[in-house]
């Protein structure tokens, strides 16, 4: 069995793994950059290693100083987590040309599966139905706007080396796909360092299935059944179940005999997900589910296998990187009850889902369920890094109580001032589609609207926060004590919102939220169902500060990539000006009404920093 262990990332999997490790009785080396020098990993570990600055680029994504690390620290393997260099194959066999235990597949596996084009036609070669497509080498956009029309809208631009949702533009007309191809192949480059794509046909009703495959040294490979992961957004991820709903015994032996005859194509060792794309329009059916792409490398979403297995995932790969056969055979796997997992980001649904970044003042995720996160209160959220903060897991006899156990969960939710997607997460499992499992890839863009928490606070919540500040004035709070409603009413409070101020009476009868918060200076925060509420107590005056009619600010630190107009321009309304590349995603800013570009302070490859005025748009006068 490996004895040290150095753990290639950061967050939530590097914290994940340590745990395992630390129960194996294995020692634990972490790396990390500059503005993970406090980080929660980091104090988890044995040991801990600095390998550069916060730019990924100049740390996590250098194997050679990640190598270097785990020489000079004495480790004796290599777990890479997922994302950054889990499925860089030329990282793994340096690895192991370095002499030391790579704990995950082999190199060659990892490039038969790397380019999306090449793995379809392994599978279709070995009796994996794939879907249709262009998958060839020739890049010309001309051509490749040939085969699109061919295939029929719409369809899917995908980078060959992607993955996580990046490189990935879905195109419903002929006269949009240039422009997302060009966008498609710029943010591939950026994030992969390969622009080269291939097109598939968009299933109109789809479902994401997927499947938990293991392999090992002796031969053996094993699949411990399929997760849902149909809510998305952009592409990622954001809910994932396991087992699928409506998933009946004949096709999930279809799909997951499927996944396993994928796995032995490529010889496989090690943890790895096989994706299929399913048509759903008349429910799950084996001839209405093709291979998509595999993940050579644990899942974000492994927890929800784990919960209805009773397996620990991370423990079986450090057993099989050591040598050891799988654990179990295929007929000692089962399924028992129901998971699901809620990815937890720092951002702001109310601003279309901006990342939010900051330090956690006030970081509270409850007790309940299974909590897998990186940070604790007074951890800062990184704009370097993906802005996925913790992993909240429910699991229940059924589907029913699994999704009722994460809903209680979300409800107890209180992260501030950084802003969540809790709000936003419960109101989705509340759905009532939702909940009778009529879920496809494109639910929550046609509910983005019923899904999104209002901004105004209505009466209910304005007394609740009146609740909150009568008591800690009666306790004479200071800092960020925690409250919760259980204090005798006084007569109520003045709150204000935007510099608008009302008296928010308690005393005449109605009820009050059963909401959670504190008050903070002159602020109070309530938290109700997942979401974050703040009230100005007293007369501060405005709020805030926010940005002039016509000005663009950029909304977080990040760089230009590009300029779509000039100073003197005339602008349509929604019209993209520039887009700004932060926290590993790209982000366009558009015109907020038709007008004239009076002001362009932004240029391509520049870095901005927070609120920034990148331009500035005045209306034509009549």
């Amino acid at each position: 069995m490996i004895k040290s262990l150095l753990i290639a990332n950061r967050g939530e999997i590097a914290c994940r793994i340590i745990r395992t490790a630390r129960m194996m009785g294995i020692r634990t080396i972490a790396v990390y950059s500059d503005s993970d020098t406090k980080s929660l990993h980091v104090r988890m570990a044995d040991e801990a290693v600095h390998i550069g600055p916060s730019p990924a680029r100049e740390s996590y994504l250098v194997g050679d100083k990640i190598i270097a690390a785990a020489k000079d620290a004495g480790a004796e393997a290599i777990h890479p987590g997922y994302g950054f260099l889990s499925e860089n194959a030329d990282f793994a066999q340096d690895v192991i040309g370095a002499g030391l235990v790579w704990v995950g597949p082999k190199p060659d596996s990892i490039r038969a599966m790397g380019l999306k084009d090449a793995a379809k036609t392994l599978m279709a070669e070995a009796g994996v139905p794939v879907t249709p497509g262009y998958m060839g080498d020739n890049q010309d956009p001309a051509f490749l706007a040939e085969q699109a029309a061919d295939i029929g809208y719409p369809v899917l631009i995908k980078a060959v080396a992607g993955g996580g949702g990046k490189g990935m533009r879905k195109v419903d007309r002929a006269e949009d796909f240039l422009d997302a191809l060009e966008s498609c192949q710029r943010e591939a480059a950026s994030s992969f360092g390969n622009d080269v794509v291939l097109i598939e046909k968009y299933i109109l009703s789809p479902r994401h299935i997927e499947v938990q495959v293991f392999g090992d040294s002796h031969g053996n490979v094993v699949h411990l059944f399929e997760r849902d992961c149909s809510l998305q957004r952009r592409h990622q991820k954001v809910i994932e179940e396991a087992p699928a709903p409506g998933m009946d015994d004949a096709t999930r032996e279809a799909v997951c005999s499927a996944a396993v005859r994928a796995a032995q194509a490529v010889d496989y060792e090690g943890a790895g997900t096989i994706e299929f794309i399913a048509d759903a329009s008349e429910g799950l059916r084996a001839d209405r589910i093709w291979f998509m792409e595999m993940n050579t490398r644990l899942q974000v979403e492994h927890p929800v296998t784990e919960e209805i297995t009773g397996q620990d995932l991370v423990e079986w790969q450090l057993r099989v990187a050591s040598g050891e056969p799988l654990p179990l055979s295929q007929d000692d796997l089962s399924i028992d009850g129901w998971a699901i997992e809620a990815r937890l980001y720092a951002e702001d649904p109310a601003k279309g889902f901006m990342p939010s970044v900051g330090r956690l003042d006030h970081f509270d995720l409850g007790e309940e369920g299974r909590i897998e996160t990186g940070v604790e209160e007074g951890d800062a959220i990184s704009p370097f890094y993906d802005p996925m903060i913790a992993k909240l897991v429910a699991r229940g006899d059924d589907r029913g109580e699994a999704i009722g156990a994460l809903a209680a969960i979300l409800d107890e939710v209180e992260v501030w001032p950084v802003r969540t997607n809790a709000g936003f997460l419960f109101n989705a499992l509340l759905d009532e589609d939702f909940g009778r499992g009529h879920v496809d890839t494109g639910f929550i863009e046609r509910k983005i609207d019923t899904l999104v928490p209002p901004v105004e606070p209505d009466d209910t919540l304005w007394r609740g926060a009146a609740a909150v500040a009568s008591a800690e004035e009666d306790e004479e709070a200071t800092g960020l004590a925690g409250f919760r409603l259980n204090a005798p009413m006084r007569s109520g409070a003045v709150l204000g919102l935007g510099g608008s101020f009302r008296h928010v009476p308690l005393d005449d009868g109605e009820p009050v939220a059963a909401v959670s918060g504190f008050r903070h200076d002159e602020r109070v925060v309530i938290f109700y169902e997942g979401q974050a509420h703040e009230f100005d107590r007293a007369a501060r005056g405005t709020v805030g500060h926010g940005a002039h009619d016509g000005e663009i600010l950029a909304p977080m630190p990040g760089k230009v990539t590009s300029v779509e107009v000039s100073q003197g321009d005339k602008v349509a309304k929604g019209q993209r000006l520039l887009t700004l590349e932060a926290m590993k995603m790209e982000h366009g800013l558009t015109a907020p009404f038709d007008g004239i570009v009076a002001e362009l302070n932004a240029t391509a490859g520049a870095q901005v920093v927070v609120e920034a005025v990148l331009a500035v748009i005045e209306k034509e006068q009549a």
